[in-house]
C-alpha cells in the first residue's frame, strides 16, 4: 500500500509544517559531505546524539522545578511578600511553567522511544529523567551562590543550545512512516542505527504497524472500550497521576523548608545533597531498566518509597510529643532526613522516570499523540495540585501529609503487581499488538 497520502492539488498535506533534521537526507545522497557528517552518518552513536540534544529539555524543565526552593525565601523578602502571597506566585509560576515545559515531557520520552533501538531504549528513555534530575540539581547548587534574579536567567541557557540543536536531529522515522513519507522514513532509521547497519527486518516491522493503523487516522470514542485502547491509557494515565500524587514535588520544591522543620541548620546545602543523590539514584536506574527491567524496578522503587514515607511520618509524629531540647528530638529529626533522603533515591530507582518509558511504549501508534496529551495533561495537573496543597498540608501536619504520600505508594505497587506489562526487550510494535 502507498503510505503517502497526497490531496486533490498534488501537495501532501500531511507532510510537516517545519522539517528539522533534513541534513541526514543530504548526508545520504552525497558523499562530499563534510567529515564531521560523514562520521555522524556513519556510527551507531548518531542515536546517543540526538537523545543528548532531546535530553536539553528536561534539563530546561529540572532547572525550572528546582528553581523555587533556594530562592522561594529570598523572593518574599526581597519582594516584600506575605506567606500567602509568595504561594500565589510560585502557583501562577508553575501554572505558566506548564505550557511550555508540559510539551517537552511528553515529546521527549515519545521521540526517544521511536528513535532508540529495542536492547537500549530503556537507558536511553532513562535519559529523560536523569536530566530532569541533573536540572533540579543544578538549580539547588547555582542557588547556594547566585542570587534568584540571576538564577532565574541562568535557568534559559539549556533553551539557547536545545532550539539549534533540534534542527540538526532526524524526524522519528515511526512518525514519518505514519506520515506516508517512506524515503524520509527510511533514510532517518539508517543514520540512527549506523550507515552500515541492516534495517530491513525493522523498516518491515514498522510499515507492518503502520499499515495495520493507517487505514482511519482517528477513532470513535466507544472503540476506546476495546481492551487495545483502554488498557494503555489506563496504565499511562495510572502511572503517571500516581508518580505525582506519591508527593515528589511537594518534597522537592519546599524541600528546604522540610530539611528546617526537621531541625537541619544548613537546608539549602542540604537541598543540594538532596538532588546530588537523585542524579546519582537515577543514573543507576539508567542502567538497571534494560537489565532488571521495568516492572520489577517499579515495583521495588514503590516499596521502597512506602517505607521511606512510613519512617518519615512516624518521626514526624513523635516530635511532636516530645521536647525540643531532648536528644530524642534530635534522633527523630535526623531520622526524618534520612527518611526524606531515602523516598527521593526509591523514587528515582523507579517511579521517576519508568512511568514515562512505560506510557511511550504501550501507547497504540494512531492514538499515540492524543492519548499522550491526555496523560501528560494528567501528570501536570496531578502535579500542580500537589504543589498548591503542599505547603498547606505541611503546615498543617507534617506526619499527616508523609501518611497521605505513603498511603498512595503503597497503592501504586498494587497497581503495577496488577496492571503493568514487562516492556523489556520487545519491540514497539510487539508490545502494542499484545494488548490486542
Amino acid at each position: 500500500m502507498s503510505f503517502r497520502d497526497d490531496s486533490d492539488d498534488g501537495r501532501d498535506l500531511r507532510k510537516p509544517f517545519l522539517h528539522t533534521g533534513s541534513w541526514y537526507r543530504m548526508g545520504s545522497r552525497q558523499s562530499s559531505m563534510m567529515g564531521s557528517t560523514q562520521a555522524i552518518r556513519d556510527s551507531s552513536i548518531s542515536v546517543v546524539a540526538c537523545v543528548l540534544i532531546v535530553a536539553l529539555g528536561p534539563i530546561q524543565f529540572g532547572f525550572t522545578s528546582g528553581y523555587s526552593s533556594p530562592t522561594q525565601s529570598a523572593i518574599t523578602k526581597d519582594l516584600g511578600l506575605t506567606v500567602s502571597e509568595d504561594s500565589s506566585f510560585l502557583y501562577m509560576g508553575r501554572l505558566l511553567e506548564g505550557f511550555g515545559v508540559g510539551i517537552i515531557s511528553y515529546t521527549v520520552p515519545v521521540y526517544i522511544a521511536e528513535i532508540a533501538p529495542q536492547n537500549l531504549r530503556g537507558s536511553l528513555g532513562s535519559v529523560n529523567q536523569l536530566s530532569v534530575t541533573a536540572g533540579i540539581m543544578l538549580a539547588y547548587l547555582l542557588g547556594l551562590f547566585v542570587p534568584w534574579r540571576i538564577l532565574a536567567v541562568l535557568g534559559i541557557l539549556p533553551c539557547t543550545i536545545l532550539i539549534p540543536g533540534l534542527f540538526f536531529i532526524p524526524e522519528s522515522p515511526r512518525w514519518l512512516a505514519k506520515m506516508g513519507m517512506t524515503e524520509d522514513f527510511e533514510a532517518s532509521l539508517q543514520v540512527l542505527r549506523g550507515f552500515d547497519a541492516d534495517i530491513s527486518v525493522e523498516v518491515n516491522e514498522i510499515k507492518r504497524s503502520v499499515a495495520s493503523t493507517s487505514k482511519r487516522t482517528t477513532i470513535r470514542f466507544a472503540e476506546l472500550k476495546q481492551r487495545r485502547y483502554y488498557m494503555p491509557l489506563m496504565i499511562g494515565i495510572g502511572l503517571l497521576v500516581l508518580q505525582q500524587i506519591s508527593g515528589i514535588n511537594g518534597v522537592l520544591f519546599y524541600s528546604s523548608t522540610i530539611f528546617e522543620a526537621a531541625g537541619v541548620k544548613s537546608s539549602n546545602a542540604a537541598t543540594f545533597g538532596l538532588g546530588a543523590i537523585q542524579v546519582v539514584a537515577t543514573l543507576v536506574t539508567t542502567w538497571l531498566v534494560d537489565k532488571a527491567g521495568r516492572r520489577l524496578l517499579l515495583i521495588i522503587s514503590s516499596a521502597g518509597m512506602t517505607v521511606s514515607l512510613l519512617v518519615v511520618a512516624v518521626a514526624f509524629y513523635i516530635k511532636d510529643f516530645v521536647s525540643s531540647d531532648s536528644g530524642f528530638y534530635t534522633a527523630m529529626s535526623i531520622l526524618s532526613v534520612v527518611g526524606v533522603v531515602a523516598m527521593v533515591v526509591a523514587f528515582s530507582l523507579g517511579v521517576g522516570a519508568i512511568p514515562w518509558i512505560i506510557m511511550s511504549e504501550i501507547l497504540p501508534v494512531n492514538i499515540k499523540g492524543l492519548a499522550g496529551s491526555v496523560a501528560t495533561l494528567a501528570n501536570w495537573f496531578t502535579a500542580w495540585v500537589v504543589t498548591m496543597t503542599a505547603n498547606l498540608l505541611l503546615n498543617w501536619s507534617s506526619g499527616g501529609t508523609f501518611t497521605i504520600y505513603m498511603l498512595v505508594s503503597a497503592f501504586t505497587v498494587i497497581f503495577v503487581g496488577k496492571f503493568v506489562p514487562e516492556t523489556k526487550g520487545r519491540t514497539l510494535e510487539e508490545i502494542q499488538f499484545s494488548f490486542r
